[in-house]
């Protein structure tokens, strides 16, 4: 029975991948050509006038963000239009009455949102290195912030896609919710700049852990504890997936 359900992950896992490399001229060159221009405008023309920034140039400051928002975006969306898309054509039915555990239908899911971010990280540090030198801090917390960070979103993205009534539900939350939260979450700046209260603010931002512990793995430099970080993003990560597992358990926004 184990050696089934491998086989229906890896299944699972091989349909979404190839989803997402089929159409890679829409999955992974925009994130290239978007971060190139944040380059050339706020690290290169705009870093110039700011300087140093926690012992870092401007452009380098901004290069561990930069690649978490294009980590976040990626797997977040992979996962929610995918899911979505195969719930309005039905195929979605066609999981839930096989003989499948739903632990399997989410980390088929998430294995596709995790691989779609990794090559765009990849992609966007290439380009990074283009602009400035970067030296790895922590090798091991830059993976287990990377990847924990693409679980998490992916499952966030799972999540829209289960609520999703239409394709506009799945373009909502990105636009007036997760890129906000992106772009407030420490990516162009150090929280430690902001008035007290915006800090104690910023607090209730989960992409600040993310993005604070992946910029300590590369640069060294931190505005939370990294175990802090790590814990908050663990316990998110738990409570996306049970929340996940319960709704396709019980097949809430699914079954028609």
């Amino acid at each position: 029975m184990f050696k089934l359900y491998l086989v229906a992950l890896k299944g699972l896992a091989v349909k979404e991948t190839n989803r997402y490399l089929r159409i890679w001229i829409q999955t992974l060159v925009p994130p290239v050509i978007t971060t190139s221009l944040y380059f050339i405008i706020f690290g290169n023309l705009i870093g110039k006038r700011i300087g140093e920034m926690e012992g870092f140039s401007y452009m380098e400051f901004i290069v561990p963000g930069l690649i978490m928002m294009s980590v976040i975006t990626s797997s977040y969306s992979n996962v929610s239009s995918s899911f979505f898309s195969q719930k309005f054509q039905k195929n979605i039915e066609e999981l839930l009455v096989a003989p499948v555990p739903t632990h399997i239908i989410i980390w088929g899911f998430v294995i596709g949102g995790l691989g779609r971010s990794i090559l765009v990280g990849v992609l966007v540090t290439i380009i990074s290195l283009l602009f400035v030198p970067l030296q790895v801090y922590s090798w091991s917390i830059v993976i287990l912030t990377f990847l924990m960070t693409s679980i998490l979103f992916s499952l966030a993205g799972l999540l829209n896609g289960i609520f999703a009534k239409s394709f506009d539900d799945v373009s909502i939350v990105p636009t007036f919710i997760l890129q906000p939260l992106t772009y407030l979450g420490g990516v162009f700046f150090a929280i430690s700049m902001l008035p007290p209260f915006w800090q104690f603010v910023s607090k209730f931002n989960p992409i600040v852990y993310m993005i604070s512990g992946f910029r300590f793995g590369i640069l060294g430099v931190i505005d939370v504890p990294i175990l802090f970080s790590i814990l908050i993003s663990i316990v998110f990560v738990v409570v996306l997936y049970g929340f996940n597992w319960y709704l396709i358990e019980k097949g809430r926004g699914l079954r028609s």
